[in-house]
């Protein structure tokens, strides 16, 4: 068993980090397992060396320990340009020159209702999708999109099969101790091939400043490092979807994923970087233990 903590270097953790990070560390150390650390920094204007510093701090005081060295994502790129190139030279890629007001404007048009919300936040409309190539050779500086249609086919999902829980079936395994994702789910995906088609679309895989992104970065390392197990907060559950397919596409394994409940704060929002009030770091500042921790999150 391999698993790991994957947090963004641009704000502290906060108790909502804290209980991922130890049920991540406890699953693998009680299995006699493997915990890794990885520093997700992709957004270099907003990564902070400072930001990062702490986070081992933080992790190192809640009694964690992981295998070195720590992968960064920002020492990978050319692993990420490898799999965009496997996609763009089979045709499953397209560049998009819409901005976020492009994207508003074409989805909310009088015809078009209410734009649909999925884990990248608008759907894409699809303005650019039938645009021409003007080249062979994947581009550099541009944002690249998924043709989720073409991708979905390549895939082999049909359009009414389903991804199920059972470890057997080997498309979609999930397990989870409250036994429903954000909606009720239950870790069994009815008419997976509609769901990405309709509700979340042709997702961004390259950014024009990135050149990767977080969905194809994420898929990428996890087989690089042979994770096992993915947990992660239930907020995530529809991009383990848009994961699951790029593993298909990429002949990557698909770990087992468990999607946990979320710690709010005393309003019930899910909590953000920007709740220093629930930063590790102002809870050790006051004098709390790692125990202290641990009964705050619930563990």
């Amino acid at each position: 068993m391999r698993t790991r903590f994957a947090p963004s270097p641009t704000g502290p953790l906060h108790l909502g980090h804290a209980y991922s990070a130890l049920r991540a560390h406890d699953l693998a150390k009680d299995a006699g397992g493997t915990f890794l650390l990885r520093i997700e920094d992709i957004d270099q204007g907003r990564s902070r060396k400072e930001w990062e510093a702490l986070i081992h701090e933080d992790l190192c005081w809640l009694g964690l320990s992981w295998q070195t060295p720590v992968l960064r994502q920002s020492e990978r790129w050319d692993a990420y340009r490898a799999a965009l190139d496997s996609l763009w030279q089979r045709g499953l890629l397209y560049v998009c020159t819409c901005n976020r007001r492009d994207v508003l404007s074409a989805a909310s048009a009088p015809n078009e209702g209410e734009p649909l919300v999925g884990p990248d936040g608008i759907v894409y409309p699809g303005t650019c999708r039938s645009k021409p190539r003007a080249i062979t050779a994947l581009p550099d500086g541009v944002a690249l999109r998924l043709n989720m249609s073409l991708a979905l086919k390549e895939s082999g999902i049909e359009r009414s099969g389903r991804w199920d829980a059972a470890p057997e079936n080997g498309k979609f395994r999930a397990f989870q101790e409250t036994g429903s994702g954000p909606n009720g789910e239950t870790g069994i995906i009815h008419s997976a091939f509609g769901h990405l088609l309709d509700n979340i679309g042709d997702v961004v895989l390259a950014r024009r400043d990135f050149g990767t992104s977080y969905h194809l970065s994420v898929v990428v390392d996890d087989a690089f490092q042979g994770i096992t197990h993915v947990v992660r907060g239930e907020d995530l559950f529809d991009a383990t979807l848009i994961h699951v397919l790029l593993q298909h596409l990429l002949s990557f394994e698909t770990p087992t994923y468990m999607h946990h409940r979320l710690v709010r704060d005393e309003t019930g929002n899910r909590l953000a970087k920007r709740h220093d009030s629930m930063a590790i770091s102002t809870y050790r500042e006051a004098g709390a233990t790692p125990d202290d921790i641990r009964g705050l999150v619930g563990l």
